[in-house]
């Protein structure tokens, strides 16, 4: 089966064996594109490493060429529709996944000797890759868009699973969370704004910025580092800090700037092209200890409310919660799946703790947090369901149902965009992958 998460057979730049020579020839063409072995061979040997190849290295070559053929053609599509993909899209989807790349390997000077090349060598080099994701992306977007699926054929496809071939899922929680950030005095962040003052005016007397940042910066991934935060492109960085870091010279000291996270002071370290490295101080105004036990009391109350059935959980949501994103009905979304279903292993421990104790319907006390940028908070947790294990069925799963029904249209609609296309497109395999592969899709249909 053309699997429809295709995109993820880009394995840049993850692969050790990006780095290796590959003997290389040409196995395909698909209208002007080409796939050459060195595509096929490095995909394979990366599944390989990760454990997810499972039969002979010529069914899972095949597979892979099948792919890479789907890929070209999208992106032949997209030639023909004229799309255009901006050199601000291309930036943020490589510095995307160079963030993930380096949190991987450790740090940017580990990426940097691993691959041999400095960060924007390696943008560089792999622009005019990302530039071709991005185009098949959108056509595959557009493909999707095309696609839907109605609730009775959501019930037909699942009748036609059979009973034996039914996923057992695992029990999932549903949680919901009223969150309370208490406020920061003003005599609080004059307080802290005055300390940034002082380090600033020894940075400029001739302490060292770094030795500073280990010792005052509440910035715990960069103060290690002595503040220093690596390469950032236009766009990475919170909107005030990069507009003061990029009018910055070398080795010139901000004054003052604040951001979502708190104050900072910031340093130049140098600057290439569009790019920016830079060591900051940040400082974090902390919350009267008066503001954070009233944060505490005022969900106390509302977590009473609650009990007493005076208002729906939904709507002390509304009325009460802090959270930006409370309009879901304060539900805590699964960032591995994007869904509001977690598993007992996808869940922090400090909310497993405070779920395993609640019954369908009931309410916590306030639970003290941090939030995304380190604020100190606390938030009520509140089970809205939790499921058994159980073999899947509509009742309990038919969103996830509807997402199987979905993904198995899409790949018909594929099989009939690919043979349609395949007619009025050039496409050449040579003989050694036509002769020994057994495709699902009819790439030469008029044959």
């Amino acid at each position: 089966m053309l699997s429809i998460l295709f995109l993820q057979s880009f394995f840049w730049p993850g692969s050790v064996f990006a780095q290796e020579t590959l003997v290389d020839q040409v196995v395909a063409v698909v209208g002007k594109n080409i796939v050459l072995e060195s595509d096929i061979e490095k995909q394979y040997l990366q599944l390989k490493m990760q454990g997810e190849i499972q039969d002979d290295k010529i069914s899972s070559k095949c597979q892979i060429l099948e792919t890479v053929l789907f890929q070209k053609m999208l992106l032949n599509q997209a030639e023909l529709d004229s799309i255009e993909i901006t050199d601000g899209q291309i930036e943020q989807e490589i510095n995307q996944r160079l963030h993930y790349f380096i949190a991987q390997i450790g740090s940017q000077e580990a990426f940097e000797e691993f691959y041999g090349k400095t960060i924007p060598e390696f943008k560089e080099e792999y622009r005019e890759e990302v530039k071709q994701l991005l185009l098949v992306q959108e056509v595959q977007r557009t493909l999707n868009t095309s696609v839907d699926v109605t609730p009775s054929e959501v019930k037909s496809y699942f009748r036609a699973i059979p009973k034996d071939s039914l996923p057992l899922i695992n029990s999932e929680v549903t949680i919901g969370q009223i969150l309370k950030i208490p406020p920061v005095s003003l005599k609080q962040k004059l307080a802290v704004k005055e300390n940034l003052r002082n380090l600033r005016k020894r940075i400029l007397q001739g302490e060292s910025f770094s030795t500073l940042a280990i010792l005052y910066s509440e910035d715990p991934g960069s103060a290690k580092k002595g503040g220093e935060l690596g390469l950032y492109g236009r766009g990475e960085l919170y909107p005030e800090f990069e507009a003061i870091a990029f009018k910055l010279d070398r080795g010139e000291v901000s004054e003052i700037v604040e951001t979502q996270a708190g104050f900072h002071i910031i340093q130049m370290i140098e600057r290439k092209g569009e790019y920016v490295n830079v060591r900051h101080i940040l400082m974090r105004p902390k919350v009267a200890p008066e503001d954070f036990m009233n944060a505490k009391l005022e969900l106390d109350t509302v977590a009473r409310l609650v009990r007493n059935e005076e208002i729906t959980f939904d709507d002390a949501v509304m009325k009460y919660s802090d959270d930006p994103g409370k309009n879901n009905g304060g539900l805590l979304i699964n960032p591995m799946t994007g869904t509001t279903q977690f598993e007992a292993n996808q869940l922090e421990p400090s909310v497993s703790f405070v779920i395993d104790k609640l019954r369908v319907g009931e309410i916590s006390n306030p639970v003290q947090m941090q939030t995304e940028e380190g604020q100190d908070a606390f938030r009520l947790l509140y089970l809205k369901i939790r499921t058994l294990p159980h073999r899947a069925n509509l009742e309990e799963d038919y969103s996830r149902v509807q997402d199987w029904a979905l993904q198995d249209k899409q790949v018909e609609a594929y099989r009939d965009w690919i043979r349609k296309k395949a007619r009025k497109t050039y496409i050449k395999i040579i003989d050694k992958y036509k002769d020994s592969c057994t495709f699902d899709n009819e790439w030469f249909p008029d044959n």
